[in-house]
């Protein structure tokens, strides 16, 4: 077994995606050594053990060698563990005479693989990626090396879920070489694949992997520093995150010619697709995937350019060969509004000053300290530190690890304003309650005994709980809060929503209280007035900071304009109302 050299270097992967063990791909020609069984040389079987049923029509060349292919290091599969036992097979079981029936077999392998990964597309994103990219360059490594032992002419391998090969073999030919599929043309100049020193014939290869998108999902696109220049000419605060959709197959392109990084002349390819035109912020590129050394991956529009696009086909040309696609890029684009920016600034300033004077109040003022001005001191430095670091920190979107930890905050201070507005209506409650009940004079200390557990402990659990599951999705492109994605905003919205219906709850029953209590003639006017006033209080609290976040969630489709508006201005309120 070969030693293991591969080293991480991938500067496109996520902070999350990192993996201290790496994702090596290791794909070769086993050509020292190698046992009997992998190797063999035309009309000369013998020794060799028979291969089950064989009709003997394929005849192959002399001296091929079966290539090895190992796992992708660090991925723990069943399904793939499976795929590689039955290629370890096909090794042992290699005769060089029925080579179109191995290269049959290796075919057909990866493409029923591809249609039920079962366990593979449980994995971590960055790890389909990384066996996607194991899949690539072991599939086009075994099948250049497979196809040298064909005899001349064109042939095709179809397995049952649309993978398909098409193969050229010649000793010399034509100016140009065409080779066709259901879904991708390819046409090459036929002097780039003899420009290789090999003797013996020429080999062109084409695989289309229509299941290769499955384990793709989510790749990140790399674009080259021009066409990126092109976006940021023509949209002003283009942002460098782009998220991608593939619209083609993902095909392999091959030949015996090593040296496929710069050729003489481009490679065309006609793509078929689905129908689709791109919207103003949308983009079509052809694209190839990029291997790195750690075994992962990205798609990269380097050497690659369109020569046409249209509705529902796509023609490409590259000076390199590797695995290809077409896909639709979505990249986005800070956009700026300068009166928004400035209500937002203006509010909020005014927002931190007036919470800042009432924390202050709270505090240094012993007369009117209790268990209520306790829970308002509480929300008061929640909010401060929340509208701070929103007014500082929201945009700073370049370092990714910076946002999403800006993002955790923002989430938690929130959760925590949100968690003692709760606090703030229980005790509004079981005061209100105090009134109807004997000697009920446990509640001040109740309150003081679990508040802050609860006030700044129940948010932090939400927080590590969401954090622990899907941490790539603190920070967006745009901003550095919750991505929306897979719902993972209802995190904080979930909570947010389950706090207002128990305080709306606690608030009509406090209102009931009150009512009921203003009837009796034995009332204490002095103590029902002050809980009528935090009822008042309390409750309007609830609307500002509730409505707030409903305005914040409505910001979609025509009206988010003006909703963006009416959240910054109402946003801007809350330190006042406090």
């Amino acid at each position: 077994e070969s030693e293991n050299t591969c080293q991480v270097h991938n500067p496109e992967r996520r902070p999350d995606d990192q993996d201290p063990e790496g994702c090596c791909v290791e794909s070769k020609q086993n050509n020292t050594e190698a046992p009997p069984y992998t190797r063999g040389e035309l009309g000369d079987e013998k020794g060799l053990p028979s291969r089950p049923n064989s009709s003997g029509r394929h005849r192959g060349r002399p001296g091929i060698f079966f290539p090895t292919w190992t796992p992708p290091h660090g991925i723990k599969s069943r399904r793939l563990s499976h795929f590689f036992k039955r290629f370890e097979d096909l090794g042992r079981n290699f005769i060089p005479a029925f080579v179109q029936d191995t290269i049959q077999d290796v075919v057909q392998g990866v493409d029923e693989l591809l249609q039920t990964p079962e366990d593979l597309e449980a994995l971590p994103r960055s790890k389909q990626h990384c066996v996607a990219t194991n899949l690539l360059a072991g599939l086009e490594n075994v099948l250049s090396n497979l196809s040298q032992a064909l005899p001349n002419g064109t042939l095709t391998f179809n397995a049952s879920a649309g993978t398909d090969l098409s193969l050229k073999v010649r000793e010399q030919g034509d100016k140009t070489v065409i080779l066709s599929q259901n879904q991708v043309t390819m046409m090459l100049n036929w002097d780039v694949v003899h420009e290789s020193e090999d003797s013996g014939p020429s080999v062109v290869g084409l695989v289309s992997i229509p299941g290769m998108g499955k384990l793709l999902v989510e790749a990140p696109l790399v674009l080259e520093p021009e066409k990126q220049a092109v976006l940021h000419g023509a949209h002003k605060g283009v942002l460098p995150e782009v998220s991608s959709v593939l619209l083609s197959d993902v095909i392999s392109a091959f030949m015996n010619n090593r040296d496929t990084q710069n050729l003489s002349s481009p490679i065309t390819f006609i793509f078929s697709h689905h129908s689709v035109t791109p919207g103003p912020k949308q983009k079509v590129f052809c694209v190839f995937w990029e291997h790195s050394l750690d075994g992962y991956g990205h798609w990269s529009t380097t050497g690659c350019r369109i020569v046409t696009t249209e509705d529902t086909s796509t023609t490409c040309q590259c000076t390199h060969l590797s695995s290809f696609a077409v896909l639709m890029a979505h990249y986005y684009v800070q956009e700026k509004d300068t009166w928004l920016a400035v209500i937002t600034y203006l509010g909020l300033s005014l927002s931190l000053l007036c919470l800042l004077l009432a924390a202050l109040t709270f505090l240094l003022c012993k007369t009117i300290q209790n268990t209520n001005t306790s829970l308002h001191l509480q929300l008061s430095i929640c909010l401060f530190l929340a509208h701070l670091l929103f007014l500082l920190a929201i945009d700073r979107t370049e370092i990714k690890v910076l946002c999403a930890i800006i993002a955790g905050a923002l989430h938690y201070l929130y959760l925590a304003s949100f968690t003692w507005m709760l606090l703030e209506g229980l005790n509004l409650f079981l005061t209100a309650r105090n009134l109807t009940v004997v000697n009920y004079s446990s509640v001040s200390s109740i309150m003081k005994k679990f508040m802050f557990p609860v006030g700044y402990g129940v948010p932090a659990i939400i927080v590590v709980i969401s954090a622990a599951s899907r941490p790539h999705l603190y920070g967006t492109p745009t901003r550095c809060w919750l991505h929306t994605d897979k719902g993972f905003i209802w995190t904080f919205l979930g909570p947010v929503c389950t706090i207002f219906s128990i305080n709306l709850a606690f608030f009509l029953m406090t209102v009931w209280i009150v009512k009921n209590k203003l009837s009796s003639l034995n009332s204490d006017v002095s103590t029902l007035q002050n809980t009528r006033m935090l009822t008042f209080k309390a409750t309007a609290q609830l609307l500002i900071l509730g409505c707030t976040w409903c305005l914040g969630i409505l910001q979609v489709g025509p009206a988010a304009h003006v909703m963006a508006y009416l959240f910054t201005i109402i946003n801007g309120l809350q330190g006042v109302f406090i």
